[in-house]
């Protein structure tokens, strides 16, 4: 099969869909690879390695759009600056795609796959089972986020993250509370832990209390939930009712917190406001608050997407893609996920898609001219429906 790696066309994205090192597992399998000239460039990987790898690169994403069978990506389509028509009417009809599509804030993008009879696959849809760990872009990505989101912390609280003791006094080590302990939330205590600070972690889901200690941090105790999360192990959306006791919980640990990281989400939601900005003004002057929620509206009140905000002598950093601040990690880790999904759709080409599939049937959001998730269908019609009026 031949594959196609346009260079990502969004503003800040410097990951690139396929590494170099990932191309003689393709290769290996007598799939051809063709790449855009500076696709890797952001992510220290030059043309060289990968023509050294064995792809063709080509010069404009046009000429890989045309060339591919299947095109490999990061970012959901959209419209390119160079070209002037939208990624999605690039692609030749019929031929497959693979990324994180966005589906529920890139409606426009879908609806163009399924008029052009594009199969697509979205990374984000991938079911948390066990065969598919090896899958799951977004856990890896989530994994990056929570260590960054502590480092950006750390870099602008106004003091030190560990406990010392030195000749000219003790200084007790920074309080860290994380909110929400699914991947990004375990990454973030790990990472503040092994800096120094006094961790304690706080989650609606009882499953998750033995991972939190394992770590060193303190689990803050509240009303549980047995059916806080999805069979495919994502976070339920939850009563006003119970995120009003929620909130509660978390304004009582506030005031001593120097940091609070938030990671809580909900798929396909807006995300729970976990921190009102009268709970702001409970924490310590100099605190800092990185809400990893701020693309799906953020778990603060005052969150705006990629921006830092002071208020009440607190400082707030809603960023939407930290994975793209160690792009040389993120690229190695998305290319590994995406080939290891390449390899499960597509075993023999010669073959139809096996829809019986968990994964395959879960990923798939368009086929055959139609938007096969029920989900993302309703999402689309909906905004369709809201831009005719």
């Amino acid at each position: 099969m031949r594959i196609g790696v346009p260079r990502e066309i969004r503003k800040g994205e410097t990951r690139v869909a396929l590494a170099p090192a990932s191309i003689p597992v393709l290769r290996k399998k007598n799939h051809e690879v063709y790449v855009e000239t500076g696709a890797g460039t952001a992510s220290l990987m030059p043309d060289e390695e990968y023509e050294k790898a064995g792809a063709t690169v080509m010069r404009t994403a046009q000429e890989v759009y045309e060339a591919a069978q299947t095109v490999l990506k990061v970012q959901s389509p959209g419209p390119h600056p160079g070209a002037g028509r939208h990624e999605a009417e690039m692609l030749r009809e019929g031929t497959a795609l693979i990324g994180f599509l966005a589906p529920f804030t890139n409606s426009e993008a879908i609806r163009i796959l399924a008029q052009r009879r594009i199969t697509s696959f979205s990374m984000e849809f991938i079911p948390r089972i066990t065969r598919a760990q090896s899958m799951d872009a977004l856990s890896a990505m989530a994994t990056l986020a929570g260590y960054k989101a502590v480092i950006i912390a750390a870099d602008r609280l106004p003091r030190l993250f560990p406990l010392l003791t030195t000749a000219a006094g003790t200084i007790a080590p920074a309080t860290v509370l994380v909110l929400g302990a699914g991947v990004a939330g375990l990454q973030a205590v790990a990472t503040a832990k092994r800096l120094g600070a006094r961790v304690e972690a706080f989650d609606p889901r009882p499953a998750v209390k033995e991972q939190v200690e394992s770590l060193g941090a303190v689990f803050v105790p509240m009303e549980t939930l047995e059916d806080a999360q999805t069979a495919g192990g994502y976070a339920k959306e939850q009563s006003e009712e119970f995120l009003d006791r929620e909130r509660d919980t978390i304004a009582a640990r506030l005031p001593k917190c120097n940091v609070v990281v938030t990671t809580a989400q909900v798929f396909g939601k807006r995300a729970p406001l976990l921190i009102t900005e009268d709970m702001m003004k409970l924490m310590p002057r100099g605190a800092v608050i990185v809400d990893l929620a701020a693309e799906q509206g953020g778990n603060c009140a005052l969150t705006r997407a990629n921006e830092w905000v002071e208020q009440h002598g607190v400082t707030l950093y809603g960023p939407t893609n930290l994975p793209a601040t160690v792009p040389i990690n993120a690229s190695q880790m998305y290319s590994k996920t995406v080939v290891t999904l390449f390899e499960h759709l597509y075993k023999d080409p010669s073959k139809r898609l096996d829809f019986e599939d968990e994964i395959t049937r879960s990923a798939c959001l368009t086929h055959d001219g139609r938007i096969r998730n029920d989900l993302v269908r309703q999402a689309v019609d909906e905004r369709k429906e809201i831009e005719s009026k």
